[in-house]
């Protein structure tokens, strides 16, 4: 392994990431870390509790007490999770790491889910963000993506998560999904929009290995309709206000994810919880810094026995080769509709922008990045090619020397 030299002033914001595996039903397109346990199932709170807390504690000797300025609860679907098994988790948090005064703490729930004033218990609990897994407002697109809930339970869920105190929601919705017409991708919008979410996650169906979706494929519409629906979504969300700072992702003014941002900008994050990723600047006295990213044992029940394992719950672990490093930054980095400057690139990367040089005008001349000296920033075009772009920068750093 390359050692990286230390090239940023300070290490970068870190957030935490907290995985709750479990599901009611495993949906077709779904290529996450989701186990499906049916209705009523009743889930091992206390025991996962004990178990994040003891992968927590295994990696703290690696942020050094640094502050958290954001967590975000994903899966599966964390709103199976009772708000005491929250408050009890928080408790943990908050014993262990400073916490930003003003962090940011999201939950993804399922509308499918929710019992009647569980949004209270969460809202008590110490969230203030929720992320509502919507992708159609249409009972015949949620029956056909596999989904549990209705049109009516998402409209629900929102209205009881306004009356419980969340002012910070954001919206979760597909398109290009089977059957689906333009008119009906910027009807679903409409709803969405008539809701007044301050944050919308707009996000093309794509088939993914290992799901079954992909070995048994659903009939999904044409690449030119895509493009319309494309169009005339990127439009509509314009319109009402909405400003579009990642690819697949638009929000109300000081209202983006705060936590996706960190991602985005190569900042550091742990992971904990059954499948979960981290990844981590860690100095290592005169070596300088390294970059590692590390994951943890995916089975549930694999990771609940760790508890009792000398192994921990890391199942591997590998740190960012020197040459890998301008990609795996540029892969983050170019997502964000203002890109980065080209000062960040160096700092991060350690390369010479005139090592991008030559690669940087190709991509121009395609149209694929915005004509500033000063900016690595994806175009419109690039956006919509954002791996065509990637392998040029790729091709680029591979090549310099």
């Amino acid at each position: 392994m390359h050692t990286l030299s230390r090239r940023i002033d300070s290490l970068p914001p870190l957030s935490l990431y907290v995985h709750v595996p479990w599901c009611v039903r495993k949906c077709p397109y779904c290529d996450f870390n989701s186990h499906g346990v049916g209705h009523g199932a009743d889930l091992p709170e206390a025991h996962y509790l004990s178990a994040l807390r003891q992968d927590l504690d295994a990696d703290l000797p690696l942020v050094g007490g640094r502050e958290l300025t954001s967590i975000f609860i994903g899966g599966g679907t964390p709103s199976l999770m009772s708000a005491n098994f929250y408050a009890a988790l928080f408790e943990v948090l908050a014993s262990r790491l400073p916490l930003a005064s003003d962090i940011e703490v999201t939950l993804e729930a399922n509308p499918g889910t929710l019992e009647r004033g569980r949004f209270q218990g969460y809202r008590a609990a110490g969230i203030n963000r929720l992320s509502l897994g919507v992708q159609s407002f249409q009972d015949a697109q949620l029956q056909a993506l596999g989904r549990i809930h209705s049109g009516a339970d998402a409209i629900t869920a929102m209205d009881e998560a306004r009356h419980a105190g969340f002012d910070n929601i954001n919206i979760d919705l597909m398109h290009g999904l089977p059957g689906q017409t333009p008119a009906l991708a910027v009807a679903d919008l409409e709803r969405a929009l008539s809701l007044a979410p301050e944050h919308l996650s707009w996000y093309q169906l794509t088939l993914e290995p290992n799901t079954e979706f992909h070995s048994r494929p659903p009939v999904l519409p044409e690449e030119e309709v895509l493009w319309d629906i494309q169009d005339r979504g990127h439009e509509r969300l314009e319109a009402a206000g909405f400003m579009r700072y990642e690819i697949s992702a638009y929000a109300r003014q000081g209202l983006q994810s705060r936590h996706n941002l960190n991602y985005w900008r190569f900042g550091d994050y742990l992971g904990i919880g059954a499948g979960a990723h981290g990844k981590l600047s860690v100095v290592h006295g005169q070596d300088g810094l390294h970059i590692e990213r590390r994951w943890k044992a995916r089975q549930p029940e694999a990771y609940l026995r760790r508890c009792q394992d000398p192994r921990g719950f890391v199942a591997g672990r590998a740190e960012v080769d020197e040459d890998e490093l301008p990609l795996e930054f540029a892969m983050n980095a170019l997502r964000l509709v203002e890109g980065v400057s080209m000062a960040d690139w160096v700092a991060h990367t350690g390369r010479p922008a005139a090592t991008l040089e030559a690669r940087l005008l190709a991509a121009r001349k395609k149209g694929l990045l915005v004509e500033d000296g000063q900016r690595l920033q994806a175009s419109p075009q690039g956006l919509l090619f954002l791996n065509e772009l990637l392998v040029m920068i790729g091709e680029a750093d591979a090549g310099a020397e």
